[in-house]
C-alpha cells in the first residue's frame, strides 16, 4: 500500500528517518501540490487515527509531513489538509533524538503508528526494521498501541488516551505523596519517627514512574554518527512555546 511524505527539508537528510525510508524505496516523496487520499498524520486533523480508518489505509495508504517541531509555523498545512488528516494519540518517541518524549515521533514512528492502530502491524514492523532502534518503538508503546487497535473509532481512541494520561497523573501524585511521607518520617535528629516504621518497611523501593524503565535502552544509538535519525529537536534554542492540538495533547516547542 502507498506510503508518502511531504518533505520540507528542515532537517539533515543524512539523519532523517523519512529520507532514509525513501532511499529504501519504502515511501514516495510528494510535492506540495500533489494530493493524497490516504491517512495523513497532521496537527491540523480533526480526529485521531483509529481502526475506523482501516479501509482508507488499505486502499490508499498512509502519509506524513516531514518538518521540524521548531519550525512548525512555517508549514502551510492548509495546502496539505485533506479529509483524511488525522491526529496521533499519546505515544512515546524512541528515536535517539527525542527518546522517551511523548508525542515527538519522527516520520518513521508516525507512519508505523498509523499502521499499528489501523490493523496492519506487519507494515509498521517493516518500516521500523530499517532502524537499529526501531524495535524499541513497539516495545515501549505496545500496551497503548494494542488498546488503540481495539477501539471502534476516534472517540474511543481519545478516551483510552485520556484514561492512560489520568493514570500517569495519579502515579505522579502517589509518588509525591510517598516522597512527602518519607520526608515527614525523618525527625530533626536524622532518625526515623516511630509512627512511620510500617510505611518504611512496606514501601516498594523498586517502583518506577513512566518512562524510567526505558532510559538506558538503545543508548548506543545516540552516539552513532552512521545512523539516520530525525533532527527535529533544536535544544540550542532556549525559547519555548506551547502548542495544544485538537486532542488536547500539549507539545512544548523549543
Amino acid at each position: 500500500m502507498p506510503v508518502v511524505m511531504w518533505d520540507f527539508k528542515h532537517c539533515d537528510p543524512k539523519r532523517c528517518s523519512g529520507v532514509k525510508l525513501a532511499r529504501c524505496n519504502m515511501l514516495k516523496t510528494l510535492k506540495l501540490s500533489q494530493r493524497f487520499r490516504g491517512i495523513v498524520a497532521s496537527p491540523v486533523g480533526e480526529k485521531a487515527v483509529s481502526p475506523a480508518d482501516r479501509s482508507i489505509v488499505e486502499q490508499y495508504g498512509a502519509g506524513v509531513v516531514d518538518c521540524s517541531w521548531a519550525r512548525i509555523d512555517e508549514v502551510p498545512f492548509t495546502k496539505i489538509k485533506g479529509p483524511t488528516d488525522r491526529l496521533l494519540p499519546y505515544l512515546v518517541a524512541t528515536n535517539p533524538v527525542n527518546y522517551g518524549k511523548p508525542w515527538k515521533l519522527n516520520c518513521a514512528e508516525a507512519l508505523a503508528a498509523i499502521f499499528y492502530v489501523t490493523g496492519f502491524p506487519d507494515h509498521g514492523e517493516a518500516l521500523m526494521s530499517k532502524f537499529k532502534w526501531g524495535h524499541a518503538f513497539y516495545k515501549v508503546n505496545a500496551g497503548l498501541l494494542n488498546r488503540y487497535a481495539k477501539c471502534k473509532d476516534s472517540t474511543e481512541v481519545v478516551a483510552v488516551q485520556n484514561e492512560y494520561l489520568a493514570s500517569l497523573e495519579e502515579d505522579e501524585r502517589r509518588k509525591e505523596k510517598e516522597g512527602k511521607n518519607s520526608r515527614d518520617s525523618i525527625g530533626s535528629d536524622g532518625t526515623a519517627n516511630d509512627d512511620s516504621e510500617d510505611d518504611l518497611l512496606f514501601r516498594n523501593t523498586n517502583r518506577q514512574t513512566a518512562f524510567t524503565a526505558f532510559d538506558d535502552e538503545d543508548e548506543d544509538d545516540e552516539t552513532d554518527d552512521d545512523e539516520d535519525d530525525d533532527e527535529h529537536d533544536d535544544d540550542g534554542n532556549k525559547d519555548t512555546k506551547v502548542i495544544v492540538d485538537k486532542l488536547g495533547n500539549t507539545h512544548i516547542i523549543h
